[in-house]
């Protein structure tokens, strides 16, 4: 089979597109054939080594597909079964072995499509906004990035939440897809956001959701009310530099950097949580949109294009 495999960390140039036996499923594990593996940031984080990883790996870890052989012990899916799944790695191929707590059935009514495009994403989002910070009616919240994958996942969650959003994005034409996307007031990322945030609601905001990281990071801060709460949930610019605690206390602030894995540990909580991203599609009319496919050949141009910030919407692998 082909797969995208990683020998050493470094730029996009170490990613290789090369020709690997199929795996075999071990005790409770699943061997899935790939129809769509989605491109996430953090994949880029696993890549240049800011996360470590055992190497050689064959890169991403969201992807959708069909079961076509299940390992000893494992009787929750079967040959035939559609599925997605979080896996540790591995969804840059066209089979992947996934861990049993790693794996769900896609509902009838949702493509395999959807379903990749939607998993890693959307449950980062529902967590993000009922676990790490439960968002109530009301509250004023900043979201950075906004018209990515992931800004626009938490920007239409917001929303159905009744929160009151205000976005940045790096371009005007990104502005008007998280206007479009529900934001009620958006920020130029290049404008002095934490003064036009001030200007908007003078207090501040209750939260904020940063997935930027290094460039953001005191802007958040300053934006944020007493009392706020700071969801530093990625590394889109680099990781943040080491904190002094104190800097959190002149305004009370919580300081949170969850991961979505981190909720995703057992079989009940995956169960739990894509339950509530399924219902979050089929009662919300969640907006995915994709920025492009590629093939797996084309895995370099996918990173450059996401690390450079000229996507919008999600990045598919398409098998």
């Amino acid at each position: 089979m082909r797969a995208v495999r990683v020998a050493r960390t470094g730029g996009r140039e170490v990613m290789q597109l090369q020709q690997v036996p199929v795996p075999v499923p071990g005790p409770k594990q699943t061997l899935v054939r790939n129809s769509f593996a989605g491109i996430n940031f953090i994949d880029t984080y696993f890549r240049a080594g800011l996360y470590p990883s055992k190497l050689p790996m064959t890169l991403g870890k969201e992807g959708a597909g069909v079961v076509i052989s299940v390992g000893e012990g494992q009787d929750r899916f079967k040959p035939g079964d559609r599925v997605v799944y979080s896996a540790s790695s591995g969804s840059y191929a066209e089979y992947t072995i996934v861990d049993t707590n790693a794996i769900v059935k896609i509902p009838e009514h949702i493509s395999e499509e959807v379903a990749a495009s939607s998993f890693i994403q959307g449950l980062t989002a529902i967590t993000l906004t009922e676990a790490t910070y439960k968002v109530k009616k009301d509250d004023w919240v900043l979201v950075h990035a906004a018209a990515g994958g992931m800004g626009g996942w938490l920007v239409q969650i917001l929303k159905a939440k009744g929160a009151i959003v205000i976005a940045t994005a790096s371009t005007g034409a990104k502005l008007e897809i998280a206007k479009r996307l529900g934001a009620d007031h958006v920020i130029r990322s290049d404008d002095d956001v934490a003064a036009k945030v001030l200007e908007i609601v003078p207090e501040g905001v209750h939260c904020v959701f940063d997935g930027v990281g290094k460039t953001t990071f005191d802007t958040s801060l300053a934006s944020l009310r007493r009392l706020g709460f700071l969801a530093s949930y990625g590394n889109a610019s680099g990781a943040v530099e080491p904190l002094t605690i104190l800097r959190l206390a002149p305004k009370c602030i919580t300081l949170a950097r969850p991961q979505l894995f981190g909720y995703l540990a057992t079989e009940a909580e995956m169960d739990h949580w894509s339950r509530r991203l399924w219902t979050m599609l089929a009662e919300h009319s969640i907006e995915i949109p994709i920025h492009k496919h590629y093939q797996l050949e084309e895995i370099r141009q996918a990173h450059e294009d996401l690390e450079s910030r000229r996507s919008t919407g999600k990045l598919l692998v398409k098998l």
